[in-house]
């Protein structure tokens, strides 16, 4: 790949990270020799505490609208959710997923942030001209942390252009990716970093790996497996970008997996069933464990690829 690898990444986010982003931002920056100059804010969710979650101990009226809210939009899904919410509640933690706003997050001091009004067309976003515009003038690539589907000229406003995590082998599985994963009963789960492309899910590899997820009870303790994965695999895709040999890996359409659709979701058929794992696997776990202290395996137990270096998927 021509050049010397993107020097200055930008963050296009909603105004908070997750715990796993802010570790992966601060792996990039300790591995390589990295500046974040901007990050782009999506304003569509400025309103409410964003740290609410990390300490919530009791369900309130408000929780209970919105349960009722998300069920007429969700239908079944409404359910998986409210048994994660449940299980917080009850002393589950998820220490990657605890939210940071933006303007806390020491990685980011430096930087300047734009707060977006984003172009929305359904799933898909994108961004006003002048964002688009400061983003060429300021990045040499940007991660994607926040958002939705992405689209329009900010894909080919930067060298390197958006870089964005899967939660799954896009050669298997895209989409949803992890809840596909979890329902079809796989032992491994891939985690791709992509050069993004507006095909769903279909973006040039430029980071991957997989991980065992054979001892993950619940859906959430694979979303974990993967995320954790995913903390260093940032740094992996630069170091890969920064290789003059390097070139991302381009998967022909006829070899992309499945497209998991989200409104899948909302079939009892699909949802009932990761609902019913879910239970299964905390009961079990807690067998296991004599009724032990909770919480969820965050680390990989089986050993993965050097350098997150394409390799095929389950």
């Amino acid at each position: 790949m021509a050049g010397s690898g993107p020097e200055r990444i930008g963050v296009l986010a909603d105004p908070y990270l997750n715990e796993w982003q802010v570790h992966a931002l601060e792996r990039l920056q300790a591995d390589h020799d990295v500046t974040v100059p901007l990050i782009v804010t999506n304003e569509e969710k400025a309103d409410g505490d964003h740290e609410a979650w990390n300490t919530r101990e009791r369900i309130g009226l408000a929780d209970v609208r919105q349960f009722f809210a998300l069920l007429e939009r969700q239908r079944a899904w409404a359910l998986v959710l409210a048994e994660r919410n449940l299980a917080k509640l009850i002393g589950e933690e998820r220490p990657l997923w605890r939210r940071h706003p933006v303007d806390t997050v020491d990685s980011l001091a430096g930087a300047d942030r734009v707060r977006c009004d984003p172009i929305t067309d359904g799933a898909w976003y994108e961004f006003p001209d002048e964002v688009v515009d400061r983003v060429a003038r300021e990045c040499d690539a940007v991660i994607l942390f926040g958002f939705g589907l992405v689209r329009g000229p900010i894909l080919e406003a930067t060298e390197f252009g958006v870089l964005s995590f899967h939660p799954a082998d896009i050669r298997s599985y895209r989409g949803m990716g992890p809840p596909a994963v979890f329902r079809d009963g796989r032992d491994r789960c891939g985690a791709t970093l992509q050069r993004l492309t507006e095909s769903i899910d279909g973006g040039e590899i430029v980071a991957y790996d997989d991980v065992s997820i054979e001892d993950c009870s619940t859906l959430w303790d694979v979303f974990d497996r993967t995320v954790a994965r995913q903390i260093s695999l940032l740094s992996e895709g630069v170091a890969n970008l920064r290789d003059p040999d390097f070139e991302p890996t381009t998967v022909p359409e006829d070899e992309l997996g499945e497209v998991y659709y989200r409104k899948r979701r909302r079939e009892l058929s699909f949802s009932g069933g990761i609902l019913l794992k879910n239970l299964v696997g905390r009961a079990e776990r807690r067998l296991r464990r004599g009724g032990g202290p909770r919480g969820s395996p965050t680390e990989p137990s089986a050993s993965v690829s050097s350098h997150g270096r394409p390799r095929s998927g389950d």
